[in-house]
């Protein structure tokens, strides 16, 4: 270990420097002699015409292409192309700069020389110190007694140094006595180092990963080597030991042929040493041999035009119990990404024993102004079912679309959406599957404040199946209709408030009533794989089966948003919609007729009242709720998430999770800001319908302004696991 942090050291103090010495307009190493006007200051100037040298005394200020010199007493020989600055000198390239009791370069050689110098690189926040830091040649360094730090200060927390360091750029470079110094006091040293000199990605080890957990994997060692193919290719590999499983080995292999094409794939084998007897939502595993572990990931998209391409995400693992057995620490929850800025962090789930499902899709699609098309093959392995071979997959799925468009320039508004599958299981019903729907539209105004959508959509269905089971018609088709209207409207009124930077608050209201109606046929001869999709585009209710119920209801919805006109600090004005509250609900008419005779339950026309609030007063501040309340029974769901920060930095957020008879989870993450260098953690996940504590997690992590130090302590109901942590500012950071 010691000596792969020896690597790390000087692979980290040489791109620096490389960085340093690279950058031409702090040594003007790329100003050519004449080519762009350089412009002198000084108290006092002289030229000497037969050496055709110029002096420069007092506050001397030379503006050039690239940057600025600052110096006591600079002398420039013009026929030889050199400057030299003495006395506070003093190189200033944007946010970077050079300072030196003496700074000597050449304008045409592209050579220079800084004398008890100091650097500031501010990409990295990097120091770079040296007694004499030479450009000996166009790609040729040499440093004396170099020292690099991310610390601010004349004495570091900690810094790399060494005796003499000479470089090649793109080739190697040679340090003597590299050592790490904490408070001056030498930690880590080697005589004599040969390391890769490049200005590009470079190979090499990472900082690794090390834990203890108490019951689940004992000591936990994983050690990353990451390995830059080319420009356009790199990998790492992964060696992980787990001390009460075995050798757990993966790679990572990206690739990037442009913005039109790149990829990523990731792949692990583990042989799995560890005996398992356990049973967990009512699924049992008894494990007493050695068992082959894997998962594997694919990520590649290709995008032929702005509006078609081909994307291809594949993941699967061995077994459903892998997300469980390695959720503490994997390569999906490393790379798992909310969005998808980054091309190749694209994981978008969260790989931890919460995950119920796994799916892999391949999907092509191409679009035109009103129509898409996109043909999608998708394969599922769910981790609740005994057996996955009763998971329906989509081998393939074909989808035409067309938007909402005006039919041959008439005032009516149509789209529609035309639908194949062929569903796939190794066990059940399969077979083909075609749906063509088509929706009309007439939108009118009945006045300035009422808004009328009468629409009428038709849905033509055909299945034919070819499995073996002998129940059931083997193909057959379904034709229905589903009529509506709408009516919204929409008032608003304004207030002034002048409340802090708030000046007018403006309050909308939105009522809408709708109707709808789909008649009763006969759908008892359907196959158990037809897919649920909801009535037509806006349906009062959507099915909870394969079965498009008969409809006959009425709905209602009342939408309240609340918008602020903010003032900002400059004087602009922006615009902030710090509250919105919806309601709505469905009466079903044909419910309400029902006749009670022999009838064992009441009447109940009247669906679940829908609720949403979103709240945003403050950017300190976040509320939102999505529940339902049924007026027979009660709450029947319940979704809050509340977050609460500061201008410090302390930050809580509390979400609830509940569905009747299904789901009650509580979640509470906050940070704490405890002293200005001491920042506290809490994580508390409980399963509140199984009684289970899923994750009690409390950390505490010192960070001065160039390096921290902290430790986390998890609690689940299988396992105790501890973790320090430790990092250096820019070089990275190490989990032990």
């Amino acid at each position: 270990m010691i000596n792969i942090l020896k690597k790390n050291i000087k692979t980290a103090f040489l791109f620096s420097v490389i960085i340093l010495l690279m950058c031409p307009q702090l040594f003007a190493a790329e100003t050519k002699p004449n080519a762009d006007p350089v412009d002198i200051e000084a108290n006092s100037m002289s030229y000497d015409s037969v050496s055709d040298v110029y002096r420069a005394r007092g506050n001397v200020v030379i503006i050039y292409s690239g940057g600025s010199l600052y110096a006591d007493e600079v002398e420039l020989d013009n026929k030889n192309n050199i400057a030299t600055a003495q006395g506070n000198a003093f190189i200033k390239s944007g946010e970077d700069n050079i300072l030196g009791d003496k700074i000597i370069f050449n304008f045409k050689d592209k050579t220079g020389t800084v004398f008890k110098g100091r650097v500031f690189i501010a990409r990295n926040h990097f120091y770079i110190k040296g007694e004499k830091i030479e450009k000996t040649g166009e790609l040729t360094y040499h440093i004396e007694k170099p020292a690099a730090t991310t610390c601010d200060g004349d004495s570091p927390a900690w810094e790399f140094a060494g005796s003499d360091m000479k470089v090649t750029l793109e080739g190697y470079g040679i340090m003597k006595d590299a050592k790490l110094l904490i408070k001056d006091v030498p930690i880590l040293y080697s005589p004599i180092g040969i390391f890769p000199a490049k200005t590009k990605r470079q190979s090499g080890f990472q900082f690794p990963y090390l834990s203890y957990s108490k019951d689940k994997d004992g000591i936990d060692i994983e050690i990353p080597y990451f390995w830059a193919i080319n420009p356009q290719m790199d990998a790492t590999l992964y060696q992980r030991y787990i001390e009460k499983r075995g050798l757990k080995e993966g790679a990572e292999f990206r690739y990037y042929a442009g913005q039109n094409s790149f990829g990523t794939f990731y792949g692990d084998y583990l042989e799995d040493k560890k005996n398992i007897v356990e049973t967990v939502g009512g699924v049992s595993r008894d494990w007493e041999d050695m068992h082959r572990r894997w998962s594997y990931y694919l990520n590649h998209q290709t995008n032929f035009d702005s509006q078609s391409y081909l994307r291809t995400d594949l993941r699967q693992v061995s077994d459903k119990w892998y997300f469980r057995d390695f959720s503490a620490h994997n390569y999906y929850r490393d790379n798992y990404a909310a969005n998808e800025e980054d091309p190749f962090k694209k994981v978008p789930f969260q790989g931890d024993e919460s995950l119920r499902s796994l799916e892999s899709t391949v999907r092509l699609f191409k679009g035109w102004s009103n129509y898409s098309l996109s043909a999608l093959v998708s394969s599922t392995d769910d981790f609740a079912a005994v057996n996955n071979d009763q998971t329906l997959q989509k081998y393939p799925e074909i989808t035409f679309t067309g938007i909402k468009q005006p039919f041959l320039k008439s005032p009516v508004y149509f789209e529609f959406t035309g639908l194949y599958d062929y569903f796939y299981r190794g066990d059940g019903q399969k077979g083909h599957f075609f749906d063509f729907a088509p929706t009309f539209s007439l939108p009118f105004n009945l006045s300035r404040y009422a808004k009328v959508i009468p629409q009428i959509g038709f849905r033509e269905t055909y299945w034919s199946r070819d499995d073996d089971q002998t129940s059931g018609d083997k193909s057959g088709t379904r034709s229905i209709y589903n009529a509506s209207l709408s009516m919204s409207s929409q008032v608003s009124r304004v207030f002034d408030v002048h409340v802090q930077n708030w000046e007018k608050i403006r309050h909308e209201i939105k009522p809408e009533i709708f109707y709808s109606y789909i008649p009763n046929i006969k759908q008892d001869n359907i196959p158990d794989y037809m897919p649920i999709i909801a009535p037509f585009v806006a349906p009062v209710t959507v099915p909870t089966n394969n079965v498009l119920a008969e409809q006959n209801a009425a709905g209602w919805a009342l939408t309240n948003t609340f918008t602020a006109k903010v003032k900002d600090k400059t004087g602009a004005y922006n615009y902030l919609e710090f509250l919105r509250v919806k309601l709505f609900q469905t009466y079903d008419i044909n419910e309400s007729k029902k006749g009670m005779e022999g009838s064992l339950t009441e009447r109940r026309p009247l669906s679940d009242i829908g609720l949403e609030v979103d709240a945003r007063p403050h950017k300190y501040f976040s509320f939102m709720a999505r529940n339902e309340y049924n007026i027979y029974e009660g709450w029947r769901e319940t979704n809050y998430d509340l977050n609460i920060s500061d201008w410090r930095g302390d930050n809580i957020t509390i979400g609830y999770r509940y569905t009747i008879d299904s789901i009650e989870e509580i979640n509470v993450q906050g940070k704490a800001v405890i002293t200005k260098f001491l920042d506290g953690t809490f994580i508390a996940r409980r399963d509140q319908l199984n009684s289970r504590t899923v994750e009690n997690t409390v950390g505490l992590l010192y960070h001065e302004q160039c390096w921290a130090v902290g430790f986390d302590l998890t609690q689940t109901d299988t396992d105790t696991r501890f973790v320090i942590k430790f990092s250096l500012s820019g070089l990275g950071k190490m989990g032990m």
